[in-house]
């Protein structure tokens, strides 16, 4: 007989938080008392049963990866080595072995293998939680980590079962020799334009070889890539071309034919090894032939565009425990600086954005396992997923701006991890498709062939009359939002030659929507299960300023952000009646509209 499941700690919305002076060797999961919570309400079974593992998971970012992310950055990133010693060519990466340990010990903990385990795999979820911690240390095991996924993801779903059976246990054993992935499409003439590859597959006997250049590998010395490339005689663009596997070694043992031509100089995730890649006629596996390639590497990169999500989301998190830590114990002017308005705004800031990033990232998340289960699901996960990429990213990169600037010159030095996270945050918005490519897929769904208009449009209805009476002020500001959306997307339909021009304002106007929603829904939670007013407080701020009055105006009548900003910040729970909030029953939980059936 089992013991019955322990309750989730995010059940507690009387724990209060501590900002330590230094962020490094506490644990991440125990201090990030938001994600306890959202994971309480979307998830309790799947929290339940992994708390413990989560606590653990925690401790090992915040102490040994997140010290060894530094020494990697700093004094011993990845080299790589061209020849033998006996002059044979013959490329190899080399890691210092602390990332080598702590890349392996992220594997070992489940982060890619619970999802995939014969017997009740844990869902995704639990996955993109621990990139979401990953990021908060280093992005450069995050992404490995990511694309490790991804490619276990495709061969589990989409992959001949021969190749399954013989590939899949690889990447997802949890026994320290897990073989990392890759997702080799980006070429040095295409860019994201991916349907213009120029690598050839040709068929050699039984064997399929591929000749090439791949331009932008990262994880390089990947045991298990997938690569696209073109088969003899396939036609031109994206319809030609097939997916494949590439293995590091062949069977033999012996090293496939591909080379790292160099290690890129990067700006930052200088932990990572990322590398040009020349196809020699490297042997390979198909996993779809020509017209599915790019499509099925597609699947892949949806996979690794929410991973995405979740790191934008994760640095944020470490922004604001930075800036807070920071805040909480440097005193200027005789008294410690979080006490000053205008540190206090900053601190807002962060926390008001980073948690709306939070609800955005766990709601493409969720989407993935829903859309596992039920088909109809797909149009909902496209747009949740490219507006979390699109707005974490760039939320992400101000967050780490305005952390370093918060702690000031010493942030920005390299013996603060501020100068790091800044460096490493800016490789989000360029990774799986910058902003641009997320704006074409959001507007290929809503504006396009697809309904995915009325599906956002139902989704924030349903969101918006669910709310409590005693929120009528954020669903006035939240239907407001719903109003221009509502226009912006009937313009598109009646004149398409405007989207691409429109798009990108587009997508962070619907951004701001959903955020504002996701945090509503929270709020209407909180209220009406713990008697807590303090994520209805984040949502109105964030409403506001999304869709309040602009005009600029100053008054003697304080807000009550500031008012509250202790309890805010250090997520203790604010009583409904001091807000005007009356006594709530819970919400009807809204459920996400599927499209309409031809």
């Amino acid at each position: 007989m089992t013991d019955a499941p322990k309750p989730p700690s995010g059940n507690n919305p009387a724990a209060p938080l501590s900002y330590p002076q230094e962020t490094r060797g506490h644990n991440f999961y125990e201090m990030d008392v938001n994600a306890q919570r959202l994971l309480s309400r979307l998830a309790p079974d799947m929290l339940a049963r992994n708390e413990d593992r989560l606590k653990d998971f925690g401790a090992f970012v915040g102490g040994p990866l997140d010290e060894q992310a530094t020494y990697s950055d700093r004094h011993a990133p990845p080299k790589l080595e061209t020849h033998t010693k006996t002059g044979e060519k013959r490329t190899r990466v080399i890691f210092n072995r602390d990332y080598e340990t702590c890349h392996q010990e992220a594997y070992k903990k489940g982060t890619i293998g619970l999802a995939f385990t014969k017997d009740d795999p844990e869902p995704h979820l639990l996955s993109f939680t621990m990139g979401y911690m990953l990021s908060q240390a280093d992005i450069s095991v995050h992404c490995p980590v990511t694309m490790t996924g991804a490619v276990a993801y495709v061969l589990d779903k989409f992959a001949p079962k021969e190749v399954r059976d013989a590939y899949l246990h690889e990447m997802t054993r949890m026994d320290g020799e897990t073989k990392t992935g890759g997702t080799w499409a980006t070429e040095l003439h295409g860019g994201s334009d991916v349907g213009a590859t120029t690598t050839t597959a040709k068929k050699e006997g039984s064997k399929i070889t591929l000749h090439g250049l791949k331009w932008f590998t990262s994880n390089a010395n990947s045991g298990l890539a997938l690569a696209t490339a073109r088969p003899e005689g396939a036609p031109a663009g994206s319809k030609g071309l097939g997916l494949y596997l590439v293995p590091s070694h062949l069977k033999d043992g012996s090293q496939n034919k591909y080379n790292v031509r160099r290690l890129k100089d990067k700006l930052g995730t200088k932990g990572l090894a990322t590398g040009e890649i020349d196809l020699e006629g490297a042997e390979v596996i198909e996993v779809a032939p020509p017209p599915h390639g790019l499509k099925i590497m597609m699947e892949a990169l949806e996979y690794s565009r929410i991973h995405n999500a979740m790191g934008g989301a994760g640095v944020q998190r470490r922004a604001l425990m930075e800036a807070a830590g920071w805040a909480t114990h440097r005193e200027a002017f005789g008294q410690p600086i979080v006490n000053y308005p205008m540190v206090q705004n900053e601190l807002m800031d962060l926390m008001v954005r980073g948690e709306a990033s939070t609800a955005l990232a766990f709601e493409a998340a969720k989407t993935f396992d829903a859309a596992l289960k039920d088909d109809t699901q797909r149009p909902w996960l496209r747009i949740s997923t490219a507006l979390a990429k699109y707005r974490t990213a760039e939320d992400g990169v101000q967050a780490a701006k305005k952390a370093l600037e918060l702690v000031g010159g010493n942030g920005y030095t390299e013996e603060f991890p501020t100068a790091r996270l800044l460096r490493d945050a800016m490789v989000l918005t360029v990774w799986e498709g910058p902003a641009n490519i997320q704006a074409l897929e959001l507007l290929r769904m809503v504006a396009g062939k697809e309904p995915g208009d009325k599906l956002f449009t139902d989704k924030i209805k349903a969101v918006s009359d669910a709310l409590p009476a005693s929120m009528a002020a954020e669903k006035k500001l939240l239907d407001t939002g719903l109003v221009q959306t509502e226009r912006a997307l009937a313009h598109l339909r009646a004149h398409p030659e405007d989207g691409a021009r429109f798009a990108r304002k587009l997508m962070d106007h619907m951004a701001d929507v959903l955020s504002g929603a996701l945090l509503a829904e929270e709020a209407a939670h909180d209220l009406a299960q713990n008697n807590d007013a303090r994520k209805a407080l984040i949502a109105r701020s964030y409403l506001d300023r999304a869709f309040g009055a602009k005009e600029f105006k100053l008054g003697s009548e304080k807000d009550p952000v500031q008012t509250h900003f202790d309890a805010l910040l250090h997520y203790r729970p604010i009583a409904p009646a001091l807000l005007g909030y009356a006594a709530v029953t819970p919400p009807a939980k809204p459920e996400t509209p599927k499209p309409p059936q031809p």
